[in-house]
C-alpha cells in the first residue's frame, strides 16, 4: 500500500465512522428526543402514520449506523443499501420544503432549501466510505 493509498484509506475510515455516528444519532433521535420533529419530513402521501414512519426509519438508521462498521464484503453492501435508503427518503426533504414545515432543526425556508443539497453529499459519503480498499496500482480509490 502506498502512502497515498494509505492516506485515502484513513480518510475513508474516518468518513465511515462519521457517517456511522450521524446515522446512529439520527436513528436515536427518531426514536426519542426528536421523534415529533422528524414527522415534519414525512410526506402526506406515505400510507402509514407519520409516527410509525419515523419510528421505522429510526430503527433502520440505527441498523445502518452499525452496519457501515461491518467488515468487508458486508460493509460495501450496507453502504450501497444506505445510499439507496438516503435516495428513497429524499422526497421527505422535498416535502418538508414544499409545505414549509418546521422540524428536525429546519425552521426557515432557507434552511430547508440548503438541506436539500446535503442529501446527495450524504449519498456519496455512504457509498464512498464503504467501498473496499483498492490494491496498489488500482485506479480511483
Amino acid at each position: 500500500m502506498t502512502d497515498q493509498t494509505s492516506g485515502l484509506e484513513v480518510a475513508r475510515t474516518a468518513t465511515r465512522f462519521a457517517a456511522s455516528a450521524g446515522m446512529l444519532t439520527a436513528g436515536i433521535g427518531h426514536l426519542s428526543f426528536a421523534r415529533k420533529s422528524f414527522q415534519a419530513q414525512v410526506p402526506d402521501w406515505v400510507p402509514i402514520s407519520k409516527d410509525a414512519t419515523v419510528l421505522a426509519s429510526g430503527v433502520v438508521e440505527i441498523g445502518f449506523g452499525l452496519g457501515v462498521l461491518a467488515p468487508q464484503p458486508h460493509r460495501a453492501r450496507v453502504g450501497t443499501l444506505l445510499a439507496a435508503f438516503l435516495v428513497a427518503i429524499f422526497p421527505g426533504n422535498i416535502s418538508q420544503k414544499q409545505h414549509e414545515r418546521d422540524g428536525a432543526g429546519l425552521n426557515s425556508d432557507r434552511q430547508r432549501f440548503v438541506r436539500l443539497f446535503f442529501q446527495p453529499l450524504m449519498v456519496a459519503t455512504a457509498w464512498w466510505s464503504t467501498r473496499p480498499a483498492r490494491k496498489a496500482g488500482g485506479f480511483g480509490g
